[in-house]
């Protein structure tokens, strides 16, 4: 078995409304895959059938080798899930909160609370152990919700949009905890609307728009579906705009994407070795440039020319998919 959720046709209707129209998904053991999409893409509704708490209406799913149909409590067994929401219990203190969840999964209160002191060191809250929910931080509610989600050391681990709502220094927070789950061997199937995310964590990444899956591979595979690559010159001195634009110009063939506000030059390159040589030309011209760059397409980017529109614009399904939630 060397993959440790396999997906295979998922639909899933909701009255005329396909939520999922033939899903694939595969994500191996020890690997990050990231699903992007929009609200109503299908990808809260794709983590709840492999969670056992919805029931395709055909295909079938495993994870870790057993059926979500035919074996959901040993598929419970396997996995641990964090939500859009923080699910624990702001009335309660930290320590509180995963003793609770320990119990609820039959561990002895000793080693409930053993597991919640180990956990809570782990993600750097041992201080704030005795603090109420209610008196934390976005990023430290997220990284508790995290923690809950590894009581019962689940070896799949499902992060439903993460950083939905929290600040980039909490954003960030919650990746480094992330990375280090995977450094520690975990297999993780994360969704997101954030493209920086995915190409942040995500080993592989699988594209979903309106129930469908319309691309799949690493980012660097996807980046390159839609075109090469690009380079990008930012002179130093505004008068010598013209000047660059004229050389950019000469060694790609075409006119150069000229951002008058800014002053930065774009131009698709089919041969990097072309970097070495504008960076030759310009000296010899006496340019300086304060930005020059060779890079691929953005995910964002990459997103628009599959499905024509952007990651953060809903779909027709966005009621539909709310409402699960």
């Amino acid at each position: 078995m060397s993959h440790a959720i396999r997906a295979e046709g998922l639909v899933k209707r909701f009255g005329e409304t396909k939520a999922l129209d033939g899903v694939d998904l595969e994500v191996p053991f020890g690997r990050v895959v990231g699903v992007l999409g929009p609200n109503g893409a299908g990808k809260t509704t794709a983590v709840r059938i492999l969670a056992t708490l919805l029931k395709p209406d055909a295909g079938h799913a495993t994870v870790g080798g057993y059926d979500v149909v035919r074996d959901p409590v040993r598929v419970r067994g396997q996995i641990g899930l964090t939500g859009q929401y923080a699910s624990v219990d702001e009335d309660l203190n930290g320590t509180e909160n995963l003793v609770l969840l320990g119990r609820l999964l039959g561990l002895t209160r000793p080693d409930a609370r053993a597991r919640a002191k180990e956990l809570l060191a782990r993600f750097e809250l041992s201080d704030a152990a005795k603090r109420p929910i209610r008196t934390y931080s976005g990023g430290m509610r997220r990284r508790l919700d995290l923690a809950a989600s590894l009581v019962g050391r689940p070896a799949v681990l499902y992060l439903d949009e993460p950083t939905t709502g929290l600040d980039p220094h909490a954003r960030n927070e919650v990746w480094a905890v992330v990375r280090g789950l995977v450094a520690d061997g975990a297999t993780v199937l994360l969704t997101t609307q954030y493209l920086e995310e995915a190409d942040q964590l995500a080993d592989r990444i699988t594209v979903f728009d309106h129930g469908h899956v319309v691309a799949d591979g690493r980012a660097d595979e996807l980046k390159r579906l839609v075109g090469g690559q690009t380079v990008q010159v930012r002179p130093t001195r505004a008068d010598d705009l013209d000047t660059v634009a004229r050389i950019l110009g000469e060694l790609t063939g075409v006119t150069p994407a000229r951002d008058s506000g800014s002053g930065l030059l774009t131009a698709p390159v089919s041969d990097p070795v072309l970097l070495s040589t504008l960076v030759r030309k310009l000296d010899e011209a006496g340019i300086t440039s304060d930005e020059l760059a060779l890079r691929l397409p953005s995910l964002d980017e990459v997103f628009l020319a599959l499905t024509g529109h952007t990651a953060k614009e809903p779909t027709s399904d966005r009621a539909l998919e709310g409402s699960l939630r």
